[in-house]
C-alpha cells in the first residue's frame, strides 16, 4: 500500500492548497467591493476639474503655461507605470508589461531614449531586470491608494515636463471594465490632449458661465493643471486595485475548482490502487488455499 500512502499524502496536500485559494477567493471578493466603490467615488472629482479646467482654458488660448505646451520634436519620453505590489492575479500583470516593454521596444527603436516612473512593485522589478531608466518609484501602496504617497514620484516627472527635459508622458494601467473583464491602456498623460481643453462640457445649468479668477487666470489654470494630472494617475491607480482584486477573485476561484477536479481525480485513482491491492491479496488466499 506504498502507492495508496503517497496518493492519500497528495490528496492531504491538494486540500490544504484548496482551503488556502477558498480563502484568498473570500478576501478578493471583499477587497473587491470596496476597491470598485472607491473608484466610483473618485470619479466625480475628476470629471469637476476637467470642467472647470476647460472653461478657464477657454478664457485665452491655454495663458503660456509649459505643462499645456507640446513638443514639435519627441527626444525623450516618460512612461508612469501602474502595477500590483503583489501576484497570484492571473495574467494581469503579464499583459501590462508586454503592452509597456512593447512600446518602449518601439521608441527606443527610433533613437528616443525613455524614464519610467514605477507604481508597484511587480513593474519596478521588471524595469530594473532589464536595465531601464527608473527616475522614481512607489510600493507597497496598500489596498487603499494615498496621494501623498504619489506626489513625490509624479511631481519629479511634471518638472521634467516643464523643464523640456522630456517630450510626452505615457500613463499605463489596467482599467476596470467588469469582474471578469479588464484591459490594458495606454494614454498620454502630457501634453493634455486638446480634445481635452477643447471639449463642450454638458452643464445642467440653464446659464451661461462667467467666473472671476483670484489672483489670476493663468495661477489658477496651472493649479487646476496639477490637480487634474494628480487625479487622472490617482483614477488609474483605483481602476488598476480594482482590476487586480477582480483578476485575483479570478484566478483563486478557478484554482479552487482546479483542486477539487484533482482531488476527484486523486481519489479515484486511490480507490482503484486500494481494490487492485484487496484483488490481489484475495488471489494470493484462494491460491494458497487450493495449494493446501
Amino acid at each position: 500500500m506504498a502507492v495508496g500512502k503517497e496518493i492519500l499524502t497528495k490528496i492531504r496536500s491538494v486540500q490544504n492548497t484548496q482551503k488556502i485559494t477558498k480563502a484568498m477567493q473570500m478576501v478578493s471578493t471583499s477587497k473587491m467591493r470596496k476597491t470598485q466603490e472607491r473608484m466610483r467615488l473618485a470619479r466625480p472629482y475628476a470629471e469637476k476639474v476637467r470642467l472647470v479646467m476647460n472653461q478657464l482654458a477657454q478664457t485665452n488660448e491655454y495663458h503660456g503655461l509649459k505643462m499645456l505646451e507640446s513638443r514639435s520634436e519627441i527626444k525623450r519620453v516618460g512612461f508612469v507605470l501602474i502595477t500590483t505590489d503583489k501576484g497570484l492575479c492571473g495574467g494581469l500583470n503579464a499583459n501590462l508589461l508586454k503592452k509597456f516593454f512593447a512600446q518602449v521596444q518601439d521608441y527606443q527603436q527610433q533613437g528616443i531614449e525613455t524614464e519610467v516612473v514605477c507604481l508597484g512593485s511587480k513593474g519596478l522589478a521588471a524595469c530594473q531586470r532589464v536595465g531601464l531608466n527608473v527616475v522614481a518609484s512607489s510600493t507597497n501602496l496598500g489596498d487603499t491608494p494615498k496621494m501623498e504617497v504619489l506626489l513625490g514620484p509624479l511631481n519629479e516627472f511634471f518638472k521634467r515636463y516643464e523643464n523640456g527635459e522630456l517630450d510626452t508622458i505615457h500613463l499605463i494601467y489596467s482599467g476596470f471594465i467588469n469582474t471578469m473583464k479588464q484591459e490594458t491602456r495606454s494614454e498620454v498623460l502630457l501634453p493634455i490632449g486638446q480634445h481635452i481643453l477643447n471639449e463642450k462640457v454638458e452643464s445642467d445649468s440653464k446659464f451661461n458661465w462667467d467666473y472671476r479668477y483670484e489672483p489670476s487666470p493663468q495661477v489658477v489654470l496651472e493649479y487646476l493643471v496639477r490637480r487634474y494630472l494628480e487625479s487622472v494617475v490617482y483614477q488609474a491607480l483605483c481602476d488598476n486595485m480594482a482590476s487586480e482584486q477582480a483578476a485575483r477573485m479570478v484566478a483563486m476561484k478557478a484554482a479552487t475548482d482546479n483542486a477539487g477536479n484533482a482531488i476527484k481525480e486523486l481519489r479515484l485513482v486511490y480507490n482503484k490502487s486500494r481494490q487492485a491491492a484487496i484483488t490481489t491479496e484475495l488471489s494470493e488466499i484462494v491460491a494458497g488455499a487450493a495449494a493446501v
